[in-house]
């Protein structure tokens, strides 16, 4: 029941953040369903005992695709989906520790939160290249011939 929860928190905090950055109106259930899937696949992976960082690269790379997917779809480019669907997984938190504790003059806590989020960010980035070196005709032929999404069903 808790990650449902989550899941619906990370959609509606994913729409909220689309809202700031301007998405189109009537992409932003699609933007937070993106974000949705992301926490949804990281906190799947971190409650079976699976690291920060690796379950952060595997739910970017996962949620990168299904962005792929949407931009052919719904014929937006990507980054309207790409850049509200990572917004859960960024780690803020871990970098407003890190300088909660050089300012408070705590170093060793400072440079414990700082490696860690630069860890979960490294991780998003390579999740991000993983899905990327995915060609786009791949997503091209995947809605066309096998018709997964159609517009008319909308």
């Amino acid at each position: 029941m808790e990650i449902i929860l989550e899941f619906i928190i990370a959609m509606i905090a994913t729409m909220a953040f689309s809202i700031l950055f301007n998405a189109p109106r009537r992409e932003l259930p699609f933007c937070g369903l993106t974000g949705a899937l992301g926490w949804l696949v990281y906190r799947i992976m971190v409650l079976n005992g699976i690291s920060a960082p690796i379950a952060s690269m595997f739910a970017t790379a996962i949620l990168t695709f299904f962005t792929r997917l949407l931009a052919v779809w719904r014929h937006m480019p990507g980054t309207v989906y790409l850049l509200a669907g990572i917004f859960p997984l960024v780690p803020g938190a871990g970098m407003y520790y890190t300088a909660y504790y050089l300012f408070i003059g705590e170093k060793s806590l400072s440079s414990q939160y700082a490696s860690d989020a630069l860890l979960v960010a490294g991780a998003i980035v390579f999740g991000i290249i993983f899905a990327f070196a995915i060609p786009q005709k791949f997503f091209h032929n995947l809605c066309k011939k096998r018709a997964i999404f159609n517009k008319k069903d909308l």
